[in-house]
């Protein structure tokens, strides 16, 4: 029986994306809630949110690899923090360059260049505990298995020769091996 495999890099960054575009609506919904008193809760967010906050979470994953047991978990968030603003900084920067950054903080009073506002300091640090603790540690648990319950490998039976349809029977019995047995899963097994 083979072991269920660890979600690739690619997996994780699209699940970190997700993540990052779901909050980033909802945060804008509750400010607009919270400044103007909107109860229609409109988020808005851009599609370049969606890699921006894949390949952030990516590589605060990484930041996580490597600090979690070498500093306490408060410092860990203050340099995820940082990271966040360097990195918002620098994406920002760049997608200004072609009139494309869907956000500008000249409004706010501690601003730097519209890109990035030390207002944020305190939800960032927030948002970068539960990343760590939320998304991220329960994202490096998931794994993938290939199986009989995962949705495309389950295999169409003839309804007369007792073979499936397009294999041979030996085709199947290494198919069943490969696959493995006893999993009762649906493509993904949350391994603790």
């Amino acid at each position: 029986m083979s072991s269920p495999a660890p979600l690739t890099a690619l997996s994780r960054w699209y699940l970190y994306a997700i993540h990052g575009y779901f909050c980033e609506v909802m945060f804008t919904a509750a400010w607009e809630f919270v400044v103007n008193c909107n109860w229609k809760f409109p988020g808005v967010t851009s599609v370049w949110a969606f890699f921006i906050y894949g390949t952030c979470i990516l590589i605060v994953e990484w930041m996580y690899l490597k600090l979690r047991n070498r500093c306490p978990v408060l410092l860990r968030c203050i340099i995820y923090t940082l990271w966040t603003y360097l990195w918002e900084f620098g994406t920002g920067l760049l997608l200004r360059q072609f009139n494309a950054c869907p956000w500008d903080y000249s409004d706010f009073h501690y601003n730097f260049m519209g890109l990035i506002t030390a207002e944020y300091a305190v939800p960032w640090f927030c948002a970068s505990f539960m990343v760590e603790r939320f998304v991220i540690c329960k994202t490096l648990r998931l794994r993938f298995h290939e199986g009989p319950e995962d949705g495309w490998s389950t295999p169409q039976h003839d309804s007369g020769g007792g073979r499936d349809v397009g294999e041979s029977l030996e085709g199947n019995r290494q198919r069943e091996q490969r696959r493995g047995s006893g999993f009762s899963t649906n493509g993904y097994l949350k391994v603790d």
